[in-house]
């Protein structure tokens, strides 16, 4: 099992940025996957997940309306777009996948996912 984080980079407080993260080795709805994100001195913190039906996404209070998380089934990818970012937003972003969670399962605890990406950085300027 793999899973491959892209998409961040340096941008301008108020703008917008995608990440993606690719799996393999796991077949569709078999998995709950969650966006963290983790700057140094800090505690890991949920950002965004979507459920193993895929009917279930929530979000962290400080995202909420600005963040979306999507899936393309086809393509073994969830996106994470960020609108509206802000330099608080600036982070170590990871996606990790559960593998034991229900089907309407949205787990916000770092600790229940099984599998993690390597981690894409995201930095916004002000």
């Amino acid at each position: 099992v793999q899973l491959q984080a892209s998409g961040g980079g340096l941008v301008q407080a108020g703008d917008s940025l995608t990440l993606s993260c690719t799996t393999s080795g796991l077949t569709s709805h078999s998995f709950a996957l969650g966006w963290f994100r983790q700057t140094p001195g800090k505690e890991r913190e949920f950002v965004a997940g979507i459920s193993r039906s895929g009917r279930k996404i929530g979000y962290a209070d400080s995202v909420k309306g600005r963040f979306t998380i999507s899936s393309d089934v086809a393509k073994n990818t969830i996106y994470l777009r960020m609108n509206s970012l802000h330099s608080e937003d600036t982070a170590a972003y990871y996606c990790a996948a559960d593998t034991g969670s229900r089907w309407d399962s949205l787990p916000r605890n770092g600790d229940e996912y099984d599998y993690w990406g390597q981690g894409t950085q995201v930095t916004v300027s002000s």
